[in-house]
């Protein structure tokens, strides 16, 4: 027969009383501790939230600290290049693409069979020659530092160089930097001007083309070493054209792209701006005089 459990708890409470209270000293009630007071719990929430909030500030005081400015659209290049001369200067590229495909490529790569010594003593002999035109431009520029640079180089490699062929300047750590009557016109304040593709030579503006008359104009009245005038001279454009070419890597509609065009004339004329930019940002910085200290 099953005892109830009620019958049962009733006997061993009986007999505890009975034996005078033995029996309870070795029961032992164990008690859950109590449950967290609301008021506790609400203070454990606002104590959390406030941390997050402090968090999501640090971050995003960071953030902002490293992140940049956001762009505008006064930030971005125009993609439009002043070009009035359009027509005519499509019709020039094509030109150029076709004469170079027929007639300069082919030169310019038997020109790469030559021994690379042979290259490099032609490629130092013109380098050398353009210091004359560097030294008139940054002198007309105000560099007088550039120029003093210039004129060293052309005297050291004129001589222990052997009349250009060797460039012991750079070895004395007097590097080239050359310069022409373009970034001189650039420095007097004169803007690129329209786009212009000159046959045989490529891409330009209006400003440059007048720099390369100014250039090829001084180097023929200079004429160093009666290089520039009489047949020789025909003979000497030829190989230096052709040594330019061979260091070039540029292949017309290489890309296969529809808008070579667009993007030879967007990346052009953009260089030249970035480079008219560089070119007075130092000028600010030259003329710029230094903060006094406060009190001063």
């Amino acid at each position: 027969m099953r005892v109830p459990p009620l019958v049962v708890f009733a006997w061993v409470v009986a007999a505890d009383l009975g034996l005078g209270g033995c029996a309870s000293q070795g029961i032992t009630i164990h008690r859950m501790p109590p449950e967290t007071p609301a008021a506790a719990n609400a203070a454990a929430i606002q104590r959390y939230a406030a941390l997050a909030e402090a968090k999501k500030a640090v971050t995003e005081q960071q953030s902002s600290e490293a992140a940049p400015p956001p762009l505008t659209e006064a930030d971005a290049p125009p993609l439009k290049t002043y070009d009035p001369w359009e027509r005519i200067n499509r019709f020039s590229y094509r030109f150029n693409a076709g004469f170079d495909e027929a007639v300069f490529l082919p030169v310019s790569n038997g020109y790469r069979r030559v021994p690379s010594p042979i290259r490099a003593g032609v490629h130092h002999f013109f380098g050398n020659l353009a210091e004359v035109d560097s030294v008139i431009n940054y002198t007309l520029q105000g560099r007088l530092g550039r120029g003093v640079r210039s004129l060293g180089r052309f005297a050291i490699n004129s001589t222990i160089g052997i009349g250009g062929l060797f460039d012991f300047a750079t070895k004395l750590r007097l590097e080239s930097a050359p310069t022409g009557f373009g970034t001189t016109l650039s420095k007097w304040g004169m803007h690129p001007g329209p786009f212009l593709v000159i046959p045989f030579l490529g891409p330009s503006t209006l400003r440059e083309a007048v720099g390369l008359l100014g250039d090829y104009g001084a180097s023929y009245g200079i004429n160093v070493g009666n290089l520039y005038r009489g047949d020789e001279s025909w003979g000497l454009g030829a190989l230096n054209a052709v040594d330019q070419r061979s260091n070039i890597s540029f292949r017309y509609y290489s890309t296969g792209s529809p808008f070579e065009y667009e993007t030879v004339r967007f990346l052009y004329v953009r260089k030249l701006l970035i480079e008219d930019e560089g070119l007075h940002k130092k000028d600010t910085r030259k003329r710029r005089t230094p903060d006094l200290p406060a009190g001063q």
